[in-house]
């Protein structure tokens, strides 16, 4: 199953637990299958530096540029196209959207309104972090560790 994860919900799983740690679990178990961007990585790196990240990295004795490798690693590297504005509120919204296209995604992740506003994407549903993690748990799942 592919995924692409917005900026927030991978920033929430690499720092916090909760239903978007729990999709990092899945896909370090290669349950699922991560997608990200060139522009995407850079965005985490841009939001990680923002202050109100200070003191959580400082407890995690980890730096904004340790997190993007390890979740470079993580995840699979796709090359998007070029798509036509889709969120006009928030353009930078359009990079998940063609990252999602580009990984043939199977579901976006994501905590962005703007986002979960468009419910889908030519058949991509867009599903907050724990709407996600409860449809796999109804469907079997996977054993979350």
């Amino acid at each position: 199953m592919n995924i692409v994860a917005d900026t927030n919900v991978v920033i929430s799983g690499l720092l916090w637990q909760g239903a978007p740690r729990q999709l990092l679990i899945l896909a370090r178990q290669r349950d699922i299958f991560l997608f990200t961007s060139l522009t995407l990585l850079s965005e985490i790196e841009v939001v990680l530096k923002r202050e109100k990240f200070f003191n959580r990295l400082e407890i995690a004795h980890i730096n904004p540029q340790e997190l993007v490798s390890g979740y470079t690693a993580l995840a699979e590297l796709v090359i998007p196209k070029s798509i036509l504005p889709i969120v006009i509120e928030d353009p930078d919204d359009d990079e998940v959207i063609a990252c999602a296209e580009a990984a043939k995604a199977n579901y976006i992740v994501s905590g962005d309104k703007h986002l979960l506003n468009l419910a889908t994407y030519k058949g991509i549903p867009i599903l907050r972090p724990n709407e996600f993690i409860n449809l796999i748990e109804a469907h079997g799942g996977f054993p979350l560790k």
